[in-house]
């Protein structure tokens, strides 16, 4: 999908009051999502690089491949194109933030236009600045109640692995059931039977954890194996309990919480695999519309599915926890109406 990014920034004294604005359009120049925000006392400088992160950000979520970011501010567009140095230390943050956002698009390019091409996005910095909004509260426009048949994703958490049990990172290697978790993959079937009775396919991740519990639903419904569904590669922390990472990695475990677009050493940020996720949802979405189906994966892939879904913000990642087998339910329809009819269901584990 191709989206086009309009942000700005402003600071009432430059430092004083700050805000920000930023607006996604689709080809055809309809709004697909508006930010816009309170910063408190910064600069010019400060606010627009904010804007430009939140619009980003917010293209993120639609599930853009392709962005355009159009602004007026001659300063962040020179130097995200790296024709220009970033001089102060204080912009720097600001402008690693926004490439790590943009690793997740396939494209990206800067446009400068004239400020009274910009007026949308202004405006929101405006009425941000005037108070009339929280802090980086997002805006939505109002849309109908969803019609037709909705998509029924049954998105289900793979069962108990040994490194599951142990609370280690696993993420590439291919570890396969635990005797336990081959028990909650056949409990965990029979709940989803209940949620979904009629089972157009099973989509499941490549990996043995993701294809036994998929195996446990039954032989006479599709298998299709989707590679965007597998795990995050955690790289060098692949094993490695918690504690072990902090004791060899705390310097980048810090980092890699703090942001989503940093990469354990060797491996994979939540941003890149968001954008796979992402284009595994519209996949299913587009093939079936109306339809019921079971997602067989992971933890990131499924708690990032789940974020989107909710419109929750990146801090949803660390306070969302998924059980082995746990079920969560989420309809979709074709005009984008999504419902979240659970999150994580374990009842059906219990003895």
């Amino acid at each position: 999908m191709r989206v086009s990014v309009e942000a700005d920034g402003g600071s009432r004294g430059n430092p004083g009051p700050a805000g920000y604005g930023a607006v996604v359009l689709d080809e055809a120049g309809a709004v697909l999502a508006e930010r816009r925000g309170t910063l408190g006392v910064t600069t010019n400088n400060v606010a627009e690089y904010s804007g430009l992160i939140a619009g980003l950000k917010a293209a993120g979520e639609l599930g853009a491949d392709e962005v355009e970011v159009r602004m007026d501010s001659k300063l962040v567009i020179e130097q995200m194109s790296g024709r220009w140095q970033i001089k102060h230390p204080g912009l720097r943050p600001l402008a690693e933030e926004a490439r790590g956002l943009a690793k997740g698009f396939n494209r990206i390019r800067y446009s400068w236009i004239p400020r009274e091409q910009n007026k949308h996005a202004d405006r929101l910095a405006n009425e941000a600045m005037d108070g009339k909004v929280a802090a980086e509260e997002p805006v939505r426009s109002w849309s109908p109640p969803a019609t037709g048949s909705p998509l029924r994703m049954v998105v289900l958490r793979h069962g108990e692995t040994p490194y599951t049990a142990e609370k280690r990172y696993s993420g590439r290697g291919d570890i396969p059931l635990s005797a336990a978790g081959h028990e909650q993959a056949a409990r965990a079937a029979l709940r989803v039977s209940q949620v979904a009775p009629k089972l157009a396919a099973v989509v499941s991740s490549p990996l043995k954890r993701c294809l036994e519990t998929a195996a446990a639903l039954g032989g006479n419904v599709p298998l299709v194996v989707d590679d965007d569904l597998i795990e995050c590669d955690f790289g060098d922390w692949e094993g490695l309990t918690y504690g072990e990472v902090r004791e060899r990695y705390a310097a980048e475990q810090d980092r890699w919480l703090a942001s989503t677009s940093v990469a354990p050493p060797g491996g994979e940020s939540f941003q890149q695999v968001a954008m796979r996720v992402r284009r595994a949802v519209r996949r299913l979405q587009e093939s079936y519309a109306g339809q019921e189906i079971a997602v067989v994966s992971h933890v990131t892939p499924i708690k990032l599915l789940l974020r989107d879904a909710l419109a929750a913000s990146d801090s949803f990642l660390f306070r969302l926890y998924l059980d082995p087998a746990g079920v969560s339910v989420v309809d979709s329809w074709p005009d984008g109406g999504v419902a979240v009819r659970s999150v994580n269901e374990t009842a059906h584990l219990l003895p």
